[in-house]
C-alpha cells in the first residue's frame, strides 16, 4: 500500500542514490594509493531527479493531466575533476571525508522524510 505513494518513492530513491554514493566515495578511498586511478564520483540527487525521465502518469480517461513521476535515479558514477599527483592518481583524501559527510546528511534526510511520512500515514489511520 505505502510503496504506492509518491513521497515514500522520493525518501527510497534518496536512500539508493545515497548508498551509491558511499559506494562511490569508499571506493575512491580504496584506490588512493593505487597510480593511475581516476576518482568517480555520483552527481547529486537533486540533479539526477531534475533531469529524470519525463513518463507520463498513468491516466484513466483520456482528459487526465499528466505530469511526471519519481525517477530512478541514475548512480553511474562520474569521473571528478581532481588534479592527479605524481602518480597519477586524482583521489583526494580530503575531498572523499567532505563528500562522505555530504552523503551522510542526504542519507539522514531522506530516512527524516520515510520516519514522517509514516507519522502522517499512522496519524491519518488512528494509529
Amino acid at each position: 500500500m505505502y510503496k504506492s505513494l509518491d513521497l515514500f518513492q522520493t525518501a527510497i530513491a534518496m536512500a539508493r542514490h545515497a548508498g551509491a554514493a558511499q559506494a562511490t566515495v569508499a571506493h575512491n578511498i580504496a584506490n588512493a594509493d593505487t597510480p593511475g586511478f581516476r576518482a568517480k564520483q555520483v552527481t547529486s540527487f537533486r540533479a539526477t531527479f531534475e533531469t529524470g525521465n519525463n513518463t507520463p502518469l498513468r491516466t484513466t480517461r483520456p482528459r487526465h493531466l499528466t505530469g511526471h513521476s519519481v525517477m530512478q535515479s541514475s548512480n553511474s558514477p562520474l569521473a571528478s575533476n581532481n588534479e592527479p599527483s605524481p602518480n597519477r592518481n586524482t583521489v583526494s583524501l580530503e575531498q572523499e571525508l567532505l563528500n562522505a559527510v555530504s552523503v551522510s546528511r542526504e542519507h539522514n534526510q531522506a530516512l527524516a522524510i520515510y520516519r514522517h511520512a509514516m507519522t502522517v500515514l499512522r496519524t491519518s489511520l488512528g494509529k
